[in-house]
């Protein structure tokens, strides 16, 4: 399956992300899933993909242009996708994920993942169930998961909206969220597709 993975280009405070990071690199690695995420050698980005491909796995990195000519984009990927400028590189990332997973990052990491969140919402991510996590690594996303609760709260989604976030806090968590890719999505809302 391909697992679509947002998250930084920096590495954080905290040891532990990129500790969750590698592992979930090595078990994809070890469970045969291609990996899609933004090309990027360094933070989160290298963590995971590193320890994908010391495992042997498959890594596919999608990357705009500008990236590539400031050198910040693996060059020893299984494939490299060059876009012409973020959004196409968004719509890559989506279009070509079975699962969508948000490590630890900063303001690119809540743009693409916010931006899948959006396309479950609408029914666009077609009639199969691919599921959208965030994971969150000893807390750090609370924050958001209080503010989506907020804005359930105050009327801004629906139940079903927010239930389609799923806060996964261990490698068991997206074990346990994997299985039903590919089954039919009874939360679709949306006559697109």
């Amino acid at each position: 399956m391909n697992i679509t993975v947002y998250c930084g280009a920096a590495e954080g405070n905290d040891p532990e992300f990129i500790a969750r990071a590698r592992e979930l690199g090595a078990w994809m690695a070890g469970e045969g899933h291609t990996l899609i995420y933004g090309a990027g050698n360094s933070g989160m980005m290298g963590a995971v993909s590193d320890a994908l491909m010391e495992g042997g796995g498959r890594a596919v990195g999608v990357t705009p242009r500008f990236f590539i000519l400031a050198e910040e984009t693996r060059s020893d990927l299984a494939e490299v996708v060059i876009s012409d400028d973020m959004a196409e590189r968004r719509k890559w990332m989506i279009e070509h994920g079975d699962a969508f997973i948000a490590l630890p990052g900063g303001m690119g990491t809540l743009d693409e993942i916010t931006e899948v969140m959006t396309y479950k919402r609408l029914g666009l991510l077609g009639k199969v169930n691919k599921p959208v996590m965030i994971y969150n690594v000893n807390g750090y996303y609370d924050r958001f998961f209080s503010f989506l609760d907020d804005m359930l709260d105050q009327g801004f989604c629906r139940p079903i909206d927010r239930s389609n976030v799923i806060e996964v806090r261990c490698l068991e968590d997206i074990v346990h969220a994997l299985r039903c890719v590919g089954e039919i999505d009874e939360t679709r809302t949306s006559k697109y597709d």
